[in-house]
């Protein structure tokens, strides 16, 4: 059984589609970008190349089967850390594969729930999102990050998941005043075993504010697409 943090509330916050990337409305009526439209920014010009090379219908069968698998893993994680008792048999055996190699890290790692799916924002960033999990890792208050994947990734090629952990730190404690210092991506790979990354967060916020205000440059000029 997961302890959760009990005097925390966060409030919804209703999403808008403007030319195309998602907004979140805050409580005051402002319009934040999400935090992944703004770290997009940092993998675009990859994944354009990425489209030409394998072509748009293969591109398209690959991101969506990706994201649903993605889906899927996030709400096994999502169900298990609010300690509902899973049925393990009406699970698909790749996604039940998935989430046994993030179960044990949770099982050893984490001491206590935070926030799951935590609606955030901050007035500073100009920016909103939506957290997987903020918690107590290795001793430590932590926003956590759940992947999924088809071959192990260099740290190299996921920087961008750094920076928009980085900002949901700096939402998180804007909106709480709890400091939140450390990052964390888990993993879980098809064909290996699961990666842990550990990442301080203020080793990568300044090149989030670079790609915000990149963002705040190109779609005032209409240059985003």
């Amino acid at each position: 059984m997961f302890p959760h943090k009990e005097d925390l509330d966060f409030k919804e916050l209703a999403t808008e589609n403007i030319n195309g990337k998602r907004h979140y409305v805050t409580p005051d009526g402002l319009k934040f970008p999400s935090v992944t439209s703004v770290t997009s920014l940092a993998i675009r010009d990859g994944i354009k190349a990425w489209r030409e090379r394998v072509g748009e219908k293969e591109a398209n069968k690959i991101s969506s089967t990706a994201a649903r698998r993605g889906t899927k893993v996030h709400k096994l994680c999502e169900d298990y850390l609010n300690n509902v008792e899973l049925d393990y048999g009406t699970i698909e055996p790749i996604n039940h594969f998935l989430f046994k190699q993030i179960k044990p890290v949770l099982d050893t790692r984490l001491t206590e729930v935070y926030g799951l799916e935590v609606p955030l924002y901050s007035n500073w960033l100009r920016v909103a999102g939506r957290v997987d999990l903020v918690g107590m890792y290795d001793g430590k208050v932590s926003i956590i990050d759940f992947k999924t994947a088809s071959k192990r990734k260099k740290r190299d090629w996921i920087t961008n998941y750094f920076m928009q952990e980085s900002a949901y730190a700096v939402m998180f404690e804007e909106m709480t005043d709890i400091p939140v210092s450390q990052l964390v991506t888990i993993i879980a790979v098809e064909s290996d075993e699961p990666q842990v990354f550990v990442e301080k967060r203020d080793d990568h916020i300044n090149d989030f504010l670079k790609l915000r205000d990149q963002w705040e440059s190109e779609t005032k000029t209409g240059a985003y697409a």
